[in-house]
């Protein structure tokens, strides 16, 4: 028997975090190891709808052994296939509905799942030559994804028997994800669940964290510490004073005003898809859900005021700013210099936050989680997993934070100062490699994975996770074109010719859907049962 092995985890905070970290290492570590979450029940929760990304289900819910079908009839959740970026190109205030733009609409979309290959190269690079010789006006996401048509019809997914014939993520209500995780981690994995504030923790003469004091009086012992609380980051920042790393020399976001609208889903159905839609000192998520959607303008204290930012929020949606539940958040943007120091590892806010552009907050927490387990330590807590796992989550976030930069850096909006701004910021070097790549017309970070859509190694999506999709869809959305076309492409004639056959499949698949597929809206209310 292993005298080392960590027999209790301690996850100080519930929320999402603590309850996902709560559920995944229940599930890792089985009934011998004690899972303690202390949550304090008077620390308000943040968050107004949420979004994530596609992994979610195969990397998170199938491990704990939950169906899609019973978390999503449990957590309001409904279906997403990509983010539409409305108004990015274009002047003038925030607007829900897209203004025009060279004879069409200013949106464009940023689509899950992987380009067609054709001739052993992705099909961006066929576009590029196309648009450049102007051989075509078809935009990049129409041209080459099965997706945007059906999110102008506001169709799903899924077909009427329950196929899906897409890569999609989900919208949910973070608040009912945490209760049913709160619920599955305590009453079928044994978590013990404390509700009380903590007042003090004690360390060793290893810096090892040994036990909690809360306020009521209890005292709490672990082995391992995992950090849910926030950015107030109560045992890595403030107990053990590892430094946090700010940001905002890449990213110049750090305010929110957010809240939930009801919405009438027969009229106007249920979009398939997150909207980002520009404003004048940031942007506004909308988040749809059955019955109302959750929605934020996220925005940069340097050039606005919460009043005026209120304000051209409001006004967007029609609301009154003296009436509506509004939710006011400012957050860190950056990382802990490192996510895991002697036995105390943090996890969501407390470890690092990006702003929601691309919907990673959720992403960031079961990423860490997976590598925890990957790397988990006994009582002896060698170095080597400690630095390799606080290596992942560098990688994993500084590469997310220059891909999110460059939305704002090569969006062609400069009619307010703050987009003038986003101008100015001086872009990693590794990120100017890759724009560099795209300029020269290749391939950027083309994925390990198969043309499915499907990542069937999870450490080469970790690895490699923004890959040449998503790099063409945000640049050749905003109009940042390649310089010239792939040169090997002058010397492929016969490819160039014959990818006319992949073009011309992807609108009759287009057509076929729009004919077969349900509405969002009726899929939905079929999953739900309403």
């Amino acid at each position: 028997m292993n005298d080392h092995r960590i027999n209790d985890v301690v996850v100080l905070g519930g929320g999402t975090a603590g309850w996902m970290a709560a559920a995944y290492l229940g599930r890792a570590l089985g009934p011998s190891a004690r899972i303690t979450v202390l949550e304090a029940p008077a620390i308000p929760k943040i968050g107004v709808g949420e979004a994530t990304i596609p992994n979610l289900h195969k990397v998170f819910f199938d491990f704990l052994g939950i169906p899609e079908e019973e978390w999503m009839r449990e957590c309001n959740a409904s279906f997403k296939m990509g983010i539409r970026f409305v108004n990015w190109r274009t002047p003038g205030p925030g607007q829900a509905e897209p203004r025009p733009h060279e004879g069409g609409r200013d949106h464009f979309d940023h689509l899950f799942g992987l380009l067609p290959d054709h001739a052993g190269l992705p099909l961006s690079q066929y576009w590029v030559q196309r648009k450049l010789a102007g051989q075509t006006d078809v935009p990049f996401d129409y041209a080459c994804y099965r997706q945007p048509p059906v999110f102008d019809a506001k169709l799903s997914p899924r077909h009427s028997d329950g196929t899906r014939w897409a890569s999609y993520a989900w919208h949910f209500d973070a608040h009912l994800v945490a209760d049913f995780l709160r619920r599955f981690a305590t009453e079928k994995q044994g978590a013990v669940h404390l509700q009380g504030t903590m007042t003090s923790a004690e360390v060793d003469q290893r810096g090892h964290i040994t036990r909690l004091h809360t306020e009521d009086g209890r005292t709490i012992e672990g082995d391992l510490f995992i950090d849910c609380s926030g950015f107030r980051g109560l045992l890595i920042n403030q107990l053990l004073r590892e430094p946090f790393l700010d940001m905002g020399d890449h990213l110049l976001n750090d305010r929110a005003v957010a809240t939930a609208v009801p919405h009438d889903d027969a009229a106007n159905g249920v979009e398939p898809f997150t909207s980002a839609i520009a404003m004048s000192s940031g942007w506004t998520w909308k988040i749809p859900m059955l019955g109302r959607f959750g929605t934020g303008y996220v925005y940069s204290s340097r050039f606005s005021t919460q009043d005026e930012a209120t304000e051209e929020f409001c006004r967007m949606w029609g609301l009154d700013p003296e009436t509506q539940p509004l939710n006011h958040v400012r957050f860190r943007v950056g990382r802990n210099r490192r996510a895991w120091v002697k036995n105390c590892v943090s996890i969501g806010l407390a470890s690092c936050f990006l702003e929601p552009l691309e919907s990673t907050g959720i992403y960031f927490v079961y990423a860490a989680l997976h590598h925890l387990v990957k790397h988990f330590p006994d009582k002896r807590f060698e170095p080597v997993l400690t630095e390799q796992f606080n290596h992942e989550i560098e990688t994993m976030f500084d590469d997310t934070r220059d891909f999110i930069q460059g939305h704002f850096s090569f969006a062609p909006r400069e009619d307010t100062p703050y987009w003038r701004a986003c101008k100015e910021l001086e872009l990693a070097p590794a990120y100017r490699q890759k724009v560099a790549t795209y300029r020269a017309g290749l391939p950027v970070s083309l994925p390990a994975t198969d043309e499915s859509g499907y990542y069937g190694n999870f450490e080469a999506e970790f690895r490699n996770f923004w890959s040449n999709a998503n790099y063409y869809c945000m640049f050749a959305g905003m109009d940042f074109l390649p310089e010239h076309p792939l040169p090997s492409l002058a010397y492929r004639q016969e490819a160039s010719e014959s990818v006319d056959s992949v073009f011309a499949e992807i609108r009759r698949e287009q057509e076929r859907l729009l004919a077969t597929l349900p509405s969002t809206y009726d899929y939905l209310r079929q999953l739900h049962g309403k």
